[in-house]
């Protein structure tokens, strides 16, 4: 039972992925609405999720790791499995401000666009910027990690 479970948590990153990349490669450059890359984060941030899901899911079925109810120690559980899925420092870097952002932009009272950027305030009035680059090259992590994934839990 627990392996549909992380099989399904990898078609649900894949999906999510597959959605992203085809709103910043087919549908932002018709449209060229800027609010559309928050959508591609949003999606982002669940294919990641959904991967490091996957991944917990796959390491506690093989009986390699203990799993909590608390999704930061699952997270901490997660970056000590993660070199055996040739993911390095700056990759889980990457990954986690894929998921800061996402997180952000999820709970931000306020958002604007200002010269080709998107701007995310949070309650404390911090900011973060989006751009389209900063997106291309989330999406080019994101895939690297979900294939990774994906490679290990097929063996």
């Amino acid at each position: 039972m627990l392996q549909e479970k992380y099989f399904e948590s990898l078609k649900q990153a894949r999906k999510a992925m597959q959605i992203a990349d085809h709103m910043t490669y087919i549908t932002f450059p018709l449209v060229k609405e800027k609010r559309l890359l928050l959508k591609v984060l949003s999606e982002l941030g669940s294919s990641v999720l959904s991967t490091i899901n996957a991944i917990l899911q796959y390491e506690y079925t093989w009986k390699r790791i203990q799993l909590y109810s608390d999704a930061r120690a699952n997270f901490d559980t997660f970056k000590r499995v993660s070199a055996r899925y040739k993911i390095n420092a700056e990759q889980l870097m990457k990954l986690t401000e894929i998921i800061r952002l996402a997180e952000r932009h999820k709970k931000s009272p306020f958002e604007f666009i200002k010269n080709d950027k998107i701007v995310i305030m949070s309650d404390g009035m911090q900011t973060d910027t989006i751009t389209l680059e900063k997106i291309k090259g989330f999406i080019l992590e994101s895939k690297d990690f979900l294939r990774k994934a994906s490679l290990e839990i097929k063996k």
